[in-house]
């Protein structure tokens, strides 16, 4: 079983804006990362985690869902700084075929990897961490809803991955 966390599903005002914005696909040369209008429900949550990892134990209750990238892989905020907010838990990946990874050390910080025309599974999967060109209206989402500030892709991606640099290990361990 994982820390309970109680039942924070209030779907932060950043997210409600990006699942009203998209993201733009553009045929393969855009960021491949669908957000939900809401996140997962508890069992939903559940049902994912003990499918990803094998692990029938587990409840979920460490992670919000809050999208997908076309492939079926995961992005989520996952708690790890017991007593903070949502907003400020780590966003992290699980890939379709295992992959996991850190992106962002808060949902401000994962903000500005979008508006840098990166996405959770470009990190995770091909480490590419832009920039890309992107459209303006992430940007402007970012610049609407951060409260930290504007840094490239990869310094954002290098500052997470070196606060949880055991994340994958932390994975692993609920695997069965």
């Amino acid at each position: 079983m994982n820390e309970s966390h109680g039942d924070d599903r209030c779907f932060p005002p950043a997210l409600a804006d990006l699942a009203r914005v998209g993201i733009d696909y553009a045929d393969g040369e855009g960021i491949d990362f669908e957000p939900f209008s809401d996140f997962t429900s508890a069992e939903e949550t559940t049902q994912w985690i003990r499918q990803w990892t094998g692990n029938p134990g587990l409840d979920g209750d460490a992670y919000r869902l809050f999208g997908a990238d076309g492939t079926g892989g995961t992005a989520a905020l996952w708690y790890a700084r017991p007593g903070r907010p949502l907003a400020e838990q780590p966003v992290v990946f699980l890939g379709s075929e295992g992959e996991d990874g850190v992106i962002a050390g808060n949902l401000s910080d994962f903000l500005w990897v979008l508006a840098d025309g990166v996405g959770p599974m470009e990190v995770v999967l091909f480490r590419d961490t832009g920039p890309r060109p992107t459209t303006t209206p992430l940007a402007d989402l970012a610049a609407r809803h951060a409260t930290t500030p504007r840094r490239p892709a990869a310094t954002v991606v290098a500052e997470a991955q070196a606060e949880f640099p055991d994340f994958s290990e932390h994975i692993e361990a609920l695997c069965r």
